[in-house]
């Protein structure tokens, strides 16, 4: 595609800016949603072999009631009999609800193992981390075990991802009344931490200052979500924390899609409280919202970050369109406040959805289409964020969609180069409104460039 870039490059240059408890059931399938057609199910699981909590009721009442109002069957269990793989091939989640001490016998355990390598999801509630010590792919599943917890009392939760549908409808911080376990060991460099826990908030944290209390992973062919909310009756009942197990659930059974990938090493260079090193280059502008956010608002132009170029890096960034908009995000151009440089000299990596493969979202605008099955998989609709992770080495650019690796493209043309430059967004017109938050980098070793460019010939993760 190489040639055709170059002609799109000179003939759509002025485009690119214009532009009830109950027992196991059976099914016939295994695997997962077999035998229940398009209909989602999802199995609450509750059984104890330790300490109970008297709030596993409220939370199986939750869950149903979340399940009639979204639209997915809830089955709820004590039953381990459950555990077998025509069984659990009905559903496409399992919540462990406050489950303590060992529930599965080895044969249920591989069963469930088993139904999480064959595409299989895990909902985690407070005590599912107190559950199955000497299960070690239980452990890696749930992401870290219970050590202990002081009293109940308030803390302050500092939510780290703002994409997840997990944590998207929650400020900077979420005030709430719960137990607060510390864990045996820190899930984040095994775990994407959704949020965690401000220790100097409440008394009782034990974890150093970094206390994940909120995550969600891709496990062994699988997913998996957990939260450490839950203990109280009280919790159930929240707003708050009905819509943030929801959207735990919602992303294990593959009705939202989500970036759960570890992330670590990664600086901020958009924080939702300042544009300090940002520079409007062209007409219109970005509207910085109470909520972190800021919106696009006329053009044709770019907000573009002057405070420094980059030439290896991993740029991440989540986006949300209001409908059918178009913007973008331009990497590798010369500083200027002219939005065309970054057109003449860069790359746009694309948001638009219902444009032609070459100027869509994903794509490389005019040279290289994103992988459409793949990208349509992974994409959110409109309304809802996406996260963009841009990552340049050397004159390779490769493009994920929440996680999914969808674009792989290689620069070969003289007059632009990807070894360093800026990167902005795209305010595109009047009438397209797209909004962005946690504009964050991590700058990558210059070494591992020349051995992407060595690999671009045979493109892969």
């Amino acid at each position: 595609m190489p040639t055709n870039g170059r002609l799109w490059a000179a003939l759509g240059g002025a485009a690119l800016l214009i532009g009830c408890v109950s027992g196991p059931a059976v099914s016939d399938e295994a695997g997962r949603s077999g035998g229940h057609g398009d209909e989602r199910r999802v199995l609450v699981f509750s059984k104890t072999a330790g300490f109970r909590h008297d709030s596993i009721p409220e939370g199986i009442t939750a869950v149903r009631e979340l399940g009639a109002a979204h639209g997915f069957a809830v089955d709820a269990t004590e039953d381990a009999d459950a555990f077998t793989a025509r069984n659990l091939g009905r559903y496409d989640a399992v919540v462990f609800l406050s489950t303590t001490g060992d529930v599965l016998n080895p044969a249920q355990q591989g069963a469930f193992e088993r139904y999480i390598k064959r595409g299989g999801a895990y909902v985690g509630v407070h005590a599912a981390a107190d559950t199955e010590y000497d299960w070690a792919f239980y452990g890696g599943l749930a992401g870290a075990y219970f050590q202990g917890h002081p009293a109940i009392q308030p803390a302050t939760v500092d939510v780290e991802d703002h994409a997840h549908p997990a944590t998207a409808g929650l400020g900077a911080t979420w005030n709430r009344t719960d137990e607060w376990y510390n864990y045996r060991s820190n899930p984040r460099d095994r775990a994407h931490v959704l949020a965690s826990l401000d220790e100097s908030s409440y008394s009782g944290g034990t974890m150093n200052g970094d206390h994940p209390i909120a995550w969600c992973q891709d496990y062994r062919g699988g997913r998996a979500f957990y939260t450490g909310g839950g203990h109280t009756k009280e919790s159930f009942a929240e707003p708050a924390f009905r819509q943030h197990l929801w959207g735990g659930i919602r992303w294990a059974i593959g009705a939202a899609q989500a970036d759960c990938r570890p992330e670590n090493g990664y600086r901020s260079l958009f924080d939702g409280t300042s544009l300090d090193g940002w520079r409007q280059a062209g007409p219109g502008s970005f509207t910085l919202a109470d909520d972190g956010t800021i919106t696009s608002a006329g053009g044709m132009g770019m907000l573009w970050y002057a405070g420094r170029s980059f030439g290896s890096y991993s740029l991440k960034l989540d986006w949300r369109s209001a409908g059918d908009d178009n913007s973008g995000v331009f990497v590798g151009f010369p500083p200027s406040d002219d939005p065309w440089s970054a057109v003449n000299n860069g790359y746009e990596v694309q948001i638009d959805a219902t444009d032609v493969p070459e100027r869509t979202t994903g794509s490389v605008y005019g040279f290289r289409s994103a992988d459409l099955r793949k990208r349509d998989r992974a994409l959110n609709p409109p309304g809802e964020w996406n996260t963009y992770e841009i990552r340049v080495e050397g004159e390779r650019l490769r493009v994920r969609l929440n996680g999914v690796k969808i674009n792989d493209y290689t620069n070969t043309d003289p007059v632009r180069s990807l070894r360093d430059g800026h990167f902005g967004i795209q305010n595109h017109g009047t009438d397209d409104q797209v909004s962005f938050r946690d504009i964050r980098i991590k700058e990558l070793p210059v070494r591992a460039a020349a051995a992407s460019a060595a690999a671009a010939l045979t493109p892969g993760d």
